[in-house]
């Protein structure tokens, strides 16, 4: 979902920053992540992940509203732990149409900063070829004007959290519903780094 995550925009810096223009950032491939779990007919619950996206983040401190999210990437990029799910889940038909609609997007629409380090962003996320609109709750959990580690030692950066519930109905994926439930939460974790 839209690299979603995109929590880049964020409580105080909004409500403390002198007047600046929205800032470039682009999220660290190497700490995004998106899991998201579901309970296996009651018997056990089971993890899927997104990893190693990117996106861009338009970082305005003076005015969230004026912030901006934009993530893409393959829906066959899945992993599940287990070949023959992961097979399953990207290939089968069952669930993604890979075919039809390679692609998962978040692009954000909205910023309603909640607290000092919270926010929810409003997006639209487009999966298996439909947009819906969803609200990702957001912390942020840093926020640097030295980034410490390579290749983008020295930058800003900021480090957020984020989550939410899908229905897989909406998204024309609900084979085994209920024994497999309907709605699937969802977690973010990313790093954005200023960009150059």
């Amino acid at each position: 979902m839209k690299n979603i995550v995109l929590a880049a925009l964020l409580a105080s810096p909004f409500a403390t920053a002198a007047a600046a223009a929205p800032e470039a950032y682009v999220l660290n491939e190497s700490h995004s992540q998106l899991v998201f779990t579901y309970s296996h007919a009651g018997f056990s619950t089971t993890y899927g992940m997104y990893s190693g996206f990117g996106g861009d983040v338009m970082f305005d401190a003076e005015d969230p509203a004026n912030s901006s999210v934009s993530i893409t990437f393959p829906a066959e990029s899945m992993i599940t732990g287990w070949d023959a799910r992961t097979t399953h889940f990207v290939q089968s038909g069952d669930f993604l149409k890979i075919g039809d609609f390679p692609d998962v997007t978040f692009v954000s629409t909205s910023i309603e900063v909640t607290g000092d380090d919270t926010a929810n962003i409003t997006g639209d996320l487009t999966l298996n070829g439909v947009t819906q609109s969803v609200v990702l709750e957001t912390v942020l959990n840093a926020q640097t004007d030295e980034y410490p580690f390579p290749p983008y030692q020295g930058r800003k950066a900021l480090g957020l959290d984020a989550t939410t519930t899908l229905s897989r109905s909406a998204f024309n994926m609900d084979m085994f519903v209920p024994f497999v439930p309907d709605e699937v939460p969802v977690e973010i974790s990313i790093e954005a780094i200023a960009a150059e």
